[in-house]
């Protein structure tokens, strides 16, 4: 498949067949992340992968989407290790530039390249043949949600990915913002050389 053909395939899938994907293929899945960006190569990406059926089933049920995330047969846990960063931007090659200080960061790039990475899941997993859907976990069961992983304190969680083969469900499918919003023009997402005088937003 190329690329042009992967972006068109990809959607929220939120209801899976119950057959397993096999190992060799979530490997091939969750290597993926290793190619993604990593600010100054921090490399603070973390990866829990959940098969077990009833490890699954508690996971949705604390989320409140036991049907989604308990019948995925792949759950993909997306963390980060926010020290990974500060410690990489406080080692010598990188204080020589910036007068012995770690750098202000603009944004928290940490959460940048877990979002890059779990878009590298997301299309890994539909160049392996199968159907993905992500989620946040509700900051309410969070404490919960880790518990069950059993994370250690200074991992986050940014998302979760769900893994398995489509099944047809019109209930699910009527649950996605794709079918009930419009996908905006591409002249109100992109702007060329400078943002357009005369608008705010």
């Amino acid at each position: 498949m190329n690329f042009r053909e992967l972006l068109g395939r990809r959607r929220m899938v939120r209801a899976y067949e119950p057959e397993p994907v096999p190992r060799e293929a979530i490997e091939r899945i969750v290597r993926s992340v290793r190619r993604g960006p990593s600010a100054g190569f921090s490399q603070g990406l973390r990866l829990v992968v959940v098969t077990e059926p009833e490890r699954r089933r508690r996971l949705g049920e604390i989320v409140g989407e036991e049907s989604w995330v308990g019948n995925a047969p792949v759950l993909v846990v997306v963390c980060v290790r926010e020290d990974d960063y500060h410690d990489r931007y406080r080692q010598p090659d990188k204080l020589a530039v910036t007068g012995g200080v770690e750098i202000e960061w603009p944004i928290p790039f940490w959460y940048f390249d877990a979002g890059a990475a779990a878009m590298l899941i997301l299309l890994a997993a539909i160049d392996e043949g199968y159907a993905a859907g992500l989620f946040g976990v509700p900051v309410e069961v969070l404490p919960a949600f880790r518990e069950e992983l059993v994370l250690p304190d200074d991992v986050e969680i940014a998302c979760c990915i769900t893994i398995g083969r489509a099944a047809d469900d019109d209930e699910a499918s009527a649950l996605s913002s794709r079918l009930t919003r419009r996908r905006r023009a591409q002249e109100e997402m992109v702007r060329w050389e400078r943002w357009s005088t005369g608008s705010s937003r």
